[in-house]
């Protein structure tokens, strides 16, 4: 069975507590629920993580690569305004990578609008909530 590994960067493991207003009252357990039921649905298993380590998601994505992965759904949260790091690592493997945001970048403060994530992942979801995540879970079924 295909997996698709589901990487989650700095601060999501408070989901639901961290402004709600913002990124909803889903937890990262709730979206790891709904992403099990769409997966098992669509043919695919999900290996779900969350890490506030920039070194974890760098090596995720190396091991991601390694295990023959069919795609990658990251959501670098903060990372994604700063990392290189994880620009270079998506540039370095072949799985493709997609990115996944609750929350819409583009209506918030500007040093949100600049992804290196985005300029290396091979598409972009963001603004829809829990639901990017199921989004991009059909997207990568597609891939």
């Amino acid at each position: 069975m295909d997996s698709v590994f589901v990487l989650n960067g700095p601060n999501l493991n408070l989901l639901g507590l961290r402004e709600p207003a913002i990124y909803g009252s889903d937890t990262l357990d709730d979206i790891a629920g709904m992403l099990e039921d769409r997966a098992h649905a669509l043919g695919l298993e999900i290996d779900m993580r969350q890490s506030n380590h920039e070194g974890h998601l760098v090596d995720w994505l190396h091991e991601a690569n390694a295990a023959g992965a069919k795609a990658v759904i990251l959501n670098a949260a903060g990372f994604t305004h700063t990392s290189v790091a994880l620009h270079d690592a998506i540039k370095a493997i072949s799985v493709p990578v997609i990115e996944v945001h609750l929350s819409n970048p583009h209506r918030r403060e500007s040093f949100r609008h600049n992804s290196f994530v985005g300029g290396a992942a091979i598409g972009t979801i963001a603004g829809f909530g829990a639901f990017s995540y199921l989004l991009a879970l059909d997207a990568a079924a597609r891939l």
